[in-house]
């Protein structure tokens, strides 16, 4: 059984930064990818960024090149990186951890919210 509890939320204006974190408990945390993923009002989740056990990392096209997503493996914890934040980046950012046999487990979320 795999724990994770994110961090990190806020309200920031357009054009500001945050860093969510991702702390894991439970689990062999360095075999296992990480992802974010968001949700905005009246929207499905939607992938952000994702991790490999080996550092392997991949985002979508609306966050490159203003989100790094990394992973320290000592900490057991995953972070997000959000640069040059935008209105439409507002929602709630989703940790997920996925386990090489393929179970999911899920945070419970932490808000994001970008003002113009």
């Amino acid at each position: 059984q795999v724990q994770l509890v994110e961090s990190g939320g806020g309200l920031v204006q357009a054009g500001g930064s945050l860093r969510l974190s991702c702390a894991a408990s439970g689990g062999i945390f360095r075999i296992n990818a990480m992802s974010w993923y968001r949700q905005a009002p009246g929207k499905q989740r939607e992938l952000v960024a994702a991790i490999s056990s080996g550092g392997v990392t991949n985002y979508a096209d609306s966050v490159k090149g203003r989100f790094t997503i990394s992973r320290d493996n000592g900490k057991k914890t995953v972070y997000l990186q959000m640069n040059s934040l935008k209105p439409e980046d507002t929602g709630v950012y989703y940790c997920r951890s996925t386990v090489p046999a393929g179970s999911i487990y899920w945070g419970q979320g932490t808000q994001v919210t970008v003002s113009s």
